[in-house]
């Protein structure tokens, strides 16, 4: 087992926020893993399970105990023989879009909408990631975990895994009870792509190739900035800092006697009603660009919450904070931040 001390985190991120690491690990292997963990919980040590750092605000004091780097590798794909699908396992260690890359290579339906997106294989179902259309939980089957609880590793189903929108089971009540090793994905073989989100619809026709949809999907995240790109400084973020906000018919009517103009929301099959977290934030008064000393919004998405070079995650808390104030004072809904957050003090 190799440990270094000190190791700073903020490069580690997207944001490039954060102090060092008292200790810092790679795992490789789930041997590694379990070695790590039984170290630090012997040496009374918290630990942090560290992927692509992309959805991730560490402090800037760092982390006290010893942070663990996911880095375990491999891609199985295996043709289901009752029908034309393709059973794909990968590591939680693989990086998020080389994976979906080299699935649209292969021609491979079921997640060429999710190109872009920064981080690792392990952290999809956690977030259950999205975009322009598609849930990486359609087409996942199975998700490999260590229980931290009894230290073995299990086998979950799409049903346990408990998806919900920018959500699971993982970030509920298995939420630091279970790290995710592999994800085992059935995707369509020459399947078509999928072409419903308006970005899309304007782009391709609806029988696009998977292909064509990676390209298109590339375009409009690097248009907004929402792309890794260490070049444009709007792109130095967490991506969406807010999860569009889903609504109860009583909440939506209570939403309607406080906005009274055209609004962007999407009926969902329960009944009830995403709202647009762009929108709110561009409507309470907070305009693409904004700036609160080293942090601020993107220029191009005010969605994105920005380190201008020199920001802190003392900015970063007061920015999230004072945004949800100011859209729960003008329209009454309280936005969620989708990273996770280990850092100051925010607001309950």
């Amino acid at each position: 087992m190799n440990l270094r001390e000190n190791v700073p985190l903020a490069p580690l991120t997207t944001l490039g926020i954060g102090g060092p690491a008292r200790y810092f690990g790679q795992a490789r292997t789930t041997t590694d893993l379990v070695e790590m963990i039984t170290w630090a919980r012997n040496h009374r040590l918290p630990f942090f399970l560290l992927g692509g750092g992309s959805n991730l605000v560490f402090d800037d004091t760092g982390f006290p105990g010893l942070v663990i780097a996911l880095a375990m590798k491999g891609i199985e794909y295996r043709q289901n023989n009752q029908n034309r699908d393709v059973e794909v396992t990968a590591a939680a260690g693989e990086l998020w879009d080389d994976f979906v890359a080299e699935a649209v290579a292969r021609n491979l339906a079921g997640i060429e909408c999710l190109s872009g997106i920064p981080g690792l294989v392990g952290a999809a179902p956690i977030q259950n990631i999205g975009a322009y259309g598609q849930e990486v939980s359609q087409t996942i089957t199975e998700v490999e975990i260590l229980n931290l609880e009894t230290m073995q590793v299990e086998s979950w189903d799409n049903a346990r895994c408990a998806f919900a929108y920018r959500d699971s089971v993982f970030k509920g009540a298995w939420r630091d009870r279970a790290v995710v090793l592999s994800v085992r994905f059935n995707l369509r073989r020459n399947g078509k792509a999928t072409v419903t989100y308006p970005d899309l619809t304007k782009r391709l026709p609806k029988d696009a190739s998977v292909a064509k949809a990676r390209a298109a999907v590339l375009i409009v995240r690097g248009e907004k900035s929402m792309l890794a790109d260490p070049t444009d400084p709007n792109a130095r973020s967490c991506g969406s800092f807010f999860t569009n906000p889903i609504l109860d018919p009583e909440a939506y009517a209570a939403f309607q006697t406080r906005c009274r103009e055209p609004h962007p929301a999407y009926a969902q099959d329960d009944g009830r009603v995403k709202l647009s977290a762009a929108w709110l934030i561009d409507h309470s008064g907070f305009k693409k660009g904004l700036v609160r000393g080293g942090v601020g919004l993107s220029q191009k998405h005010c969605l994105a919450l920005i380190n201008r070079g020199s920001g802190s995650s003392a900015e970063v808390i007061a920015l999230k904070n004072e945004i949800q104030d100011g859209v729960l004072q003008r329209f009454g809904v309280r936005l969620e931040p989708e990273p996770l957050i280990l850092a100051g003090r925010e607001k309950p």
